[in-house]
Protein backbone atom coordinates (compact mmCIF):
# COMPACT_ATOMS: atom_id res chain seq x y z
CA UNK A 1 0.00 0.00 0.00
CA UNK A 2 1.23 3.66 -1.00
CA UNK A 3 1.77 5.96 1.52
CA UNK A 4 -0.91 8.95 1.07
CA UNK A 5 2.32 11.65 1.11
CA UNK A 6 3.05 9.69 -2.48
CA UNK A 7 -0.39 9.67 -4.20
CA UNK A 8 -0.40 12.80 -2.99
CA UNK A 9 2.68 14.05 -4.79
CA UNK A 10 2.10 11.95 -7.68
CA UNK A 11 -0.97 13.73 -8.13
CA UNK A 12 0.99 17.53 -8.23
CA UNK A 13 0.35 18.14 -5.00
CA UNK A 14 3.90 19.22 -3.02
CA UNK A 15 5.30 20.04 -0.31
CA UNK A 16 3.35 17.88 2.02
CA UNK A 17 3.88 18.09 5.48
CA UNK A 18 3.43 15.61 8.36
CA UNK A 19 2.51 16.48 12.20
CA UNK A 20 2.51 14.95 15.35
CA UNK A 21 2.88 15.73 18.88
CA UNK A 22 4.75 14.30 22.75
CA UNK A 23 3.89 14.77 25.56
CA UNK A 24 0.54 14.70 26.06
CA UNK A 25 0.43 12.28 28.57
CA UNK A 26 2.87 13.30 30.81
CA UNK A 27 2.23 15.39 34.14
CA UNK A 28 5.00 17.68 33.25
CA UNK A 29 6.41 20.02 30.57
CA UNK A 30 5.39 21.17 27.20
CA UNK A 31 3.38 19.30 24.48
CA UNK A 32 6.06 19.44 21.67
CA UNK A 33 4.67 18.73 17.98
CA UNK A 34 7.43 18.39 15.32
CA UNK A 35 6.32 19.25 11.16
CA UNK A 36 8.35 17.94 8.72
CA UNK A 37 8.30 17.72 4.90
CA UNK A 38 10.95 15.22 3.71
CA UNK A 39 12.89 14.95 0.27
CA UNK A 40 11.62 12.75 -1.96
CA UNK A 41 15.11 12.27 -3.36
CA UNK A 42 17.31 12.41 -0.32
CA UNK A 43 15.31 9.37 1.66
CA UNK A 44 15.73 8.55 5.56
CA UNK A 45 15.34 4.73 5.62
CA UNK A 46 13.99 3.35 9.20
CA UNK A 47 11.23 5.91 9.65
CA UNK A 48 8.87 4.56 12.32
CA UNK A 49 6.40 5.68 14.91
CA UNK A 50 8.85 7.25 17.55
CA UNK A 51 7.52 5.02 20.32
CA UNK A 52 8.91 1.94 18.44
CA UNK A 53 12.20 3.29 18.34
CA UNK A 54 14.91 3.07 21.18
CA UNK A 55 15.82 6.32 22.23
CA UNK A 56 19.69 5.74 20.42
CA UNK A 57 17.62 4.93 16.70
CA UNK A 58 15.55 8.01 17.76
CA UNK A 59 18.40 10.42 18.23
CA UNK A 60 20.17 8.75 14.75
CA UNK A 61 16.69 9.59 12.82
CA UNK A 62 16.90 12.40 14.43
CA UNK A 63 20.21 13.76 13.01
CA UNK A 64 19.06 12.42 9.52
CA UNK A 65 15.86 14.12 9.66
CA UNK A 66 18.24 17.67 10.28
CA UNK A 67 20.09 16.83 7.45
CA UNK A 68 17.90 15.22 4.95
CA UNK A 69 14.37 16.70 5.17
CA UNK A 70 13.36 19.78 2.98
CA UNK A 71 12.41 21.52 5.86
CA UNK A 72 11.40 20.99 9.29
CA UNK A 73 9.63 22.89 12.53
CA UNK A 74 9.09 22.63 15.91
CA UNK A 75 6.18 24.15 18.16
CA UNK A 76 5.25 23.89 21.87
CA UNK A 77 2.31 24.96 23.91
CA UNK A 78 3.78 25.57 27.85
CA UNK A 79 2.34 24.19 31.07
CA UNK A 80 0.58 27.37 31.67
CA UNK A 81 -0.85 27.09 28.03
CA UNK A 82 -2.03 23.53 28.68
CA UNK A 83 -3.32 24.39 31.91
CA UNK A 84 -5.54 27.60 30.45
CA UNK A 85 -7.23 25.75 27.44
CA UNK A 86 -6.94 22.11 28.12
CA UNK A 87 -4.60 19.59 26.55
CA UNK A 88 -6.37 18.82 23.35
CA UNK A 89 -6.17 22.39 22.45
CA UNK A 90 -2.72 22.98 23.49
CA UNK A 91 -1.82 19.92 21.61
CA UNK A 92 -3.68 21.99 18.08
CA UNK A 93 -1.86 25.00 19.38
CA UNK A 94 1.89 23.49 19.33
CA UNK A 95 1.13 22.09 16.12
CA UNK A 96 -0.11 24.88 13.99
CA UNK A 97 3.31 26.18 15.58
CA UNK A 98 5.31 23.96 14.43
CA UNK A 99 3.80 24.09 10.84
CA UNK A 100 4.48 28.15 11.26
CA UNK A 101 8.15 27.10 11.93
CA UNK A 102 8.55 24.93 8.97
CA UNK A 103 6.86 27.59 6.77
CA UNK A 104 9.30 30.05 7.69
CA UNK A 105 12.15 27.98 7.20
CA UNK A 106 10.72 26.33 4.05
CA UNK A 107 9.79 29.71 2.51
CA UNK A 108 6.61 28.99 2.20
CA UNK A 109 3.09 27.20 3.65
CA UNK A 110 3.21 23.59 2.07
CA UNK A 111 0.80 22.55 -0.05
CA UNK A 112 -0.99 20.08 2.43
CA UNK A 113 -0.45 19.25 5.77
CA UNK A 114 -0.64 15.13 7.52
CA UNK A 115 -1.86 15.17 10.88
CA UNK A 116 -1.32 12.25 13.01
CA UNK A 117 -4.87 11.35 14.96
CA UNK A 118 -8.43 12.08 14.50
CA UNK A 119 -8.70 16.34 14.20
CA UNK A 120 -6.70 18.62 12.93
CA UNK A 121 -5.86 22.35 14.11
CA UNK A 122 -6.96 25.40 11.97
CA UNK A 123 -4.33 25.98 9.25
CA UNK A 124 -4.18 28.35 6.15
CA UNK A 125 -3.65 25.62 3.88
CA UNK A 126 -5.71 22.01 3.84
CA UNK A 127 -5.36 19.22 6.19
CA UNK A 128 -5.90 15.29 7.00
CA UNK A 129 -6.27 13.67 10.19
CA UNK A 130 -4.71 10.11 9.91
CA UNK A 131 -5.31 7.72 13.04
CA UNK A 132 -2.20 6.27 13.66
CA UNK A 133 -0.60 8.45 10.99
CA UNK A 134 2.73 7.70 12.61
CA UNK A 135 3.13 3.65 12.38
CA UNK A 136 1.35 5.22 8.28
CA UNK A 137 3.06 7.52 7.01
CA UNK A 138 6.94 8.17 7.12
CA UNK A 139 6.49 12.14 6.04
CA UNK A 140 4.45 11.73 9.81
CA UNK A 141 6.85 9.00 11.60
CA UNK A 142 9.42 12.05 10.97
CA UNK A 143 7.80 14.53 12.59
CA UNK A 144 6.70 12.45 15.65
CA UNK A 145 10.49 11.38 16.08
CA UNK A 146 11.23 15.39 15.96
CA UNK A 147 8.72 16.06 18.14
CA UNK A 148 10.07 13.07 20.50
CA UNK A 149 13.46 13.76 21.02
CA UNK A 150 13.00 17.65 21.13
CA UNK A 151 10.96 16.61 24.13
CA UNK A 152 12.61 14.74 25.93
CA UNK A 153 16.18 16.57 25.01
CA UNK A 154 13.90 19.35 27.25
CA UNK A 155 12.94 16.90 29.91
CA UNK A 156 17.09 15.71 30.06
CA UNK A 157 17.77 19.05 30.51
Amino acid sequence: MKAIEELLRNAGISPIAGVDEAGRGPLVGAVVAGAVVLDPNNPIEGLRDSKKLTAARREYLYEQIMEKAKAWGVGEASPIEIDEINILQATMLAMRRAIEDLSTRLGAWPDKALIDGNRCPELPIAAEAIVKGDAKEPVISAASIVAKVTRDRQMMA
